[in-house]
């Protein structure tokens, strides 16, 4: 009987410890578990914003992503992202682009959308531009496009031929819009989406106008840039085009401030006087007839319609009203433009300008 007794009470000493063997074995397994689970689907974004974005270079390694997670504070835990990725096959499958990372993303939902290449893209936004340094800049800031190449592009004769430009009216083919791209975006293809919005604002109707004037499509442009620097008022804008357009077909020099400002580069000057007009360029319609070489900025869509639709009249010189309104006095005799043009320098002199 007393062997009986201990066989069974070791019998039943060895099944308690399985089953609490078991217990801690499966403990363990569900700790091991949760804390992989939280690896893969618990957050691990930095403390920022609601959103933050992620930009991965063109030719970018998987080490480079690792290294630029950490450095655009993007992550807290390499260790944790680099299991995850590599789980997911990430390494093999790097796309460059811009990605939007939310706050308290996890190391799944960041793996899969670099993983995707689904970027974000890039809402650029076009205004009024002046030189084409201050256009590189504005692409080359906000895209991945290199500088140089845009540069070199943008005077490459041959290339532009095919577009009906050249390095000196390469900026008519910028026009201010706002226009969506992807950030890893090419010099060459940010130029070309230009470009196709420029094709289709010129209709079979806007080129007629544009022949019925007398002027080719860059031609317009070019106007229509000396139109935008000279006022703001929308309405006013038709009839400053009638005055250039004027004297452009009497043969007349267009004596037009803001190309003596872009000639001097030096576009804060408030009062252009005898010295500035005499500054040797192309550009400065002081000293040279007709039209300059190329835009002097981005005219909007507005100031080429203005162009575009420019009424019949006789004025032939205008300058600016002496109430500082921003409005103009236009005048078709020179006699009454220097009655109008004495007005107004009186009013800059009381000023002190």
């Amino acid at each position: 009987m007393s062997n009986k007794r201990n066989n069974s009470g070791k019998r039943s000493n060895r099944a308690t410890w399985i089953r609490r063997s078991l217990v801690i074995i499966c403990a363990l397994a569900a700790g091991v578990a949760v804390y992989i689970a939280y690896r893969v689907f618990g957050p691990n974004t930095k403390a920022f914003g609601d959103k933050k974005y992620f930009y991965v270079r063109s030719g970018s390694s998987y080490n480079d992503v690792l290294e630029g997670l950490e450095t655009q504070e993007v992550i807290q835990s390499r260790n944790s992202f680099d299991f995850v990725a590599r789980k997911l096959g990430y390494p093999r499958r790097v796309k460059p682009g811009r990605y939007q990372i939310s706050r308290g993303m996890s190391n799944f939902e960041i793996v899969k959308l670099l993983r995707s290449g689904k970027q974000a893209p890039v809402q650029l936004v076009i205004t009024k531009i002046r030189t084409k340094d201050d256009f590189v800049r504005k692409i080359c800031s906000n895209l991945e496009a290199d500088s140089t190449a845009l540069r070199i592009l943008m005077q490459d004769q041959v290339y532009l031929r095919q577009f009906g430009l050249d390095s000196n009216t390469v900026m008519c083919a910028v026009m201010p819009n706002t226009y969506e791209y992807y950030w890893n975006t090419s010099a060459e293809m940010a130029f070309k989406k230009l470009e196709k919005a420029r094709e289709e604002f010129w209709t079979d109707e806007r080129k007629a106008k544009a022949r019925n004037l007398g002027l080719s499509m860059n031609e317009v442009s070019i106007l229509a840039a000396i139109v935008e620097e000279e006022t703001n008022k929308n309405d006013e804008k038709p009839l400053i085009a009638s005055v250039y357009l004027n004297r452009y077909r009497k043969g007349m020099k267009l004596q037009a401030d803001p190309t003596v400002k872009f000639a001097l580069q030096d576009f804060a000057l408030r009062r252009i006087r005898e010295i500035h007009t005499l500054f040797d360029s192309p550009y400065n319609t002081y000293r040279y007839a007709g039209l300059p070489p190329g835009p002097i900025c981005t005219p909007s869509v507005k100031t080429l319609d203005a162009v575009l639709n420019t009424p019949d009249t006789d004025y032939m010189y205008f300058c600016a009203r002496s109430d500082f309104s921003g409005y103009h006095a236009f005048a078709v005799t020179f006699r009454e433009h220097l009655q109008n043009a004495r007005k107004y320098q009186a009013a800059l002199n009381n000023r002190g300008l």
